[in-house]
């Protein structure tokens, strides 16, 4: 099972470096449990986190125990690890309100029950107990200096002699090593999960593990996984893309994947999802056939967003797509139509735009970028290429208050792709 599960990582590309090659007979053993921490600065996760969560559920699929450890201590100082700047503290209580927000995303998508339940911890709960002296005298005697430096997260902030690092930033690879040796004394944690900027992290809390409790302690980093342009995944024009889906609906998250490029749908499909090797190897020959089909966005968008969000919502942003590029937009519900326009260009109006005969089409173009100049607006009108909320533009039409789409919305096609949609105040 130990092989079976690094093998699988392997293969997805995930696994970047161990700890130590023991880690495959010490995972031979069922019922091992891992952590890997979270960042509570925000009130939600986005895409990007999407990643270490799924390498906790593989874990738990694998036979052992995941933790999902809160960083509501360490979220008040935060993690250099990555970082170029100094972060901005925030309160403690927001930290505890963001914490409280985050969990409803890990119960989605961990189980919660059975011998292998997942268990969410808080390292407020030990760290805010601990007295400075104390952490300095039975901890910090056992950290070098020299070493802490050298790590990267250190050391990049280090060389840039205009930024720097405060001490208080340099001491959270310390309380970091503490999580591991705390879960490690009251919970039998033997592994740590983490990215590949948490290496040095990482290997502290094994050193100190090592030094005060003499006990087995592992390190699993994935890679830093990125798209095939460079960019960071979890952005978009429009904006990051976040879990949760108060802060980024159903629709415009299975958006995300359905447009996600050739070159990194099939990869996205190995990272985060649980396909086999089997079905992304057809899915890779039914891509080769026909392209145009986008038969991997397609799974993608679909296994991702019900992971996330549920069958329901990936059948609700699958009409919504089919009723944008193919159908009619008429037949969106209200929450449904908002959705779309949400992620869609074009200009918020005032009513008065509509009193009298109303507002003409032809200014409307314009003003949503679906044409350049009056000219050109009258030869899309002209030539039929115009529709809007599903019917076909005149150059005599008018968008009126009875025409609106649930009372506020006038969706615009140019051609078969150009979109646009007017918000009119009510």
């Amino acid at each position: 099972m130990a092989c079976d599960l690094l093998d699988d990582l392997k293969w997805r590309g995930l696994l970047h470096q161990v700890t130590s090659e023991q880690l495959v007979d010490h995972l031979a053993t069922p019922g091992r449990i891992a952590y890997c921490g979270f960042d509570p600065t925000s009130d939600t996760l986005t895409i990007g986190n999407l990643l270490p969560i799924v390498a906790l559920a593989r874990w738990q699929q694998a036979g052992h125990q995941p933790l999902v450890l809160m960083g509501g201590a360490t979220g008040l100082i935060g993690d250099p690890s990555g970082k170029s700047d100094e972060r901005q503290l925030i309160s403690a209580e927001q930290v505890r309100h963001n914490i409280n927000c985050q969990r409803p995303i890990f119960a989605r998508l961990l189980d919660f029950d059975g011998p292998t339940a997942a268990r969410i911890v808080d390292n407020a709960d030990w760290l805010l107990k601990i007295g400075f002296v104390d952490m300095l005298r039975d901890i910090g005697k056992h950290f070098s200096v020299n070493q802490m430096v050298a790590r990267d997260s250190v050391a990049n902030r280090l060389s840039a002699r205009e930024q720097g690092i405060s001490y208080t930033e340099f001491s959270y690879m310390i309380l970091q090593a503490y999580d591991f040796l705390h879960l490690h004394r009251t919970e039998g944690c033997t592994v740590q999960l983490g990215g590949a900027d948490q290496w040095g992290n990482i290997c502290s809390g094994i050193d100190l593990i090592r030094r005060i409790a003499g006990g087995d302690a592992y390190g699993i980093t994935n890679q830093l996984v990125t798209k095939s342009d460079g960019s960071k995944i979890g952005k978009s024009e429009s904006g990051a893309i976040y879990l949760s889906p108060a802060r980024t609906s159903p629709y415009r998250f299975h958006q995300y994947w359905l447009n996600a490029a050739d070159d990194d749908a099939l990869k996205f499909m190995r990272w985060f999802t649980f396909a086999s090797q089997e079905r992304v190897e057809e899915l890779s020959r039914s891509h080769a056939m026909d392209p145009a089909a986008r038969s991997v966005q397609r799974a993608l968008a679909d296994e991702l967003t019900t992971m996330v969000h549920g069958e329901a919502e990936t059948k609700r942003a699958t009409l919504c797509s089919n009723a944008l590029f193919g159908g009619d937009v008429r037949a969106l519900d209200q929450q449904s139509a908002l959705d779309v326009a949400a992620d869609l260009p074009g200009p918020r109006l005032p009513r008065a735009a509509l009193t009298g005969e109303g507002k003409l089409v032809s200014e409307l173009l314009l003003e949503a970028g679906l044409a350049t100049s009056k000219r050109e607006a009258r030869e899309f009108l002209e030539s039929g290429a115009v529709m809007v909320n599903g019917e076909r533009a005149s150059l005599e039409s008018r968008i009126t208050a009875a025409s609106l789409l649930h009372g506020s919305l006038a969706f615009v096609r140019r051609g078969k792709r150009n979109w646009a949609v007017a918000h009119f105040a009510r």
